[in-house]
């Protein structure tokens, strides 16, 4: 993963990719992470998507049009990211191969935490508008992902397990962006995937 917001939402299918939708909402959701939603400007995004900022208009309306637009996009990548999971034919292949994701974005985590807990936790700060309703939608979707697989291995408690993983990754990636530490990421990844490969 790339650094700048240009190439992030580039390689999202944002820049010179794909119509003008697309490459707002990508950028949408690649700026929104790096800057937060109230540092970000409608300009911003129609900037990192290479689109004309009196063109954003004839798509989204208002900012949080865009911000509605940048959680389809998070949900769209993670059903994509779970479809090519759900291939895998071992239910702790599949976690772990969720766990070693989380931690190839360990330097984009470390200096901007995780998109979807960053986004989640700003927009439940903001007093109108339900798009903290929607930020936990898609959240619960991945927690949802994650208790098929426990459930499927056959632990007990597959809710508290999926909560316990999806909480580990909200939390390494909030350290390892306080702390400004990649590692942190890394460290508790192995330690994740040795908890999954203990599972009866």
């Amino acid at each position: 993963m790339t650094d700048s917001v240009e190439g992030r939402a580039a390689k999202s299918g944002g820049k010179r990719s794909g119509g003008k939708r697309q490459r707002l909402m990508a950028a949408a959701a690649a700026v929104l992470h790096e800057r937060g939603v109230e540092r970000t400007t409608i300009a911003d995004i129609a900037r990192a998507a290479d689109v004309p900022v009196g063109n954003v208009y004839y798509y989204f309306k208002t900012k949080d049009e865009l911000v509605e637009a940048a959680l389809a996009r998070h949900a769209e990548y993670l059903d994509g990211l779970t479809a090519r999971l759900d291939e895998l034919d071992d239910p702790r292949e599949r976690l772990k191969s969720l766990v070693a994701g989380w931690v190839d974005g360990r330097d984009v985590a470390a200096r901007y935490g995780c998109p979807m807990g960053t986004l989640a936790v700003e927009l439940d700060k903001r007093d109108e508008g339900g798009l903290d309703l929607a930020a936990g939608l898609v959240i619960r979707r991945l927690l949802d992902w994650v208790e098929r697989q426990y459930r499927e291995i056959g632990v007990d408690g597959p809710d508290g397990h999926a909560l316990a993983l999806v909480g580990a990754y909200q939390g390494m990636s909030l350290l390892s962006s306080a702390l400004r530490d990649p590692e942190v990421m890394t460290r508790e990844g192995a330690r994740l995937v040795r908890e999954i490969d203990a599972l009866a």
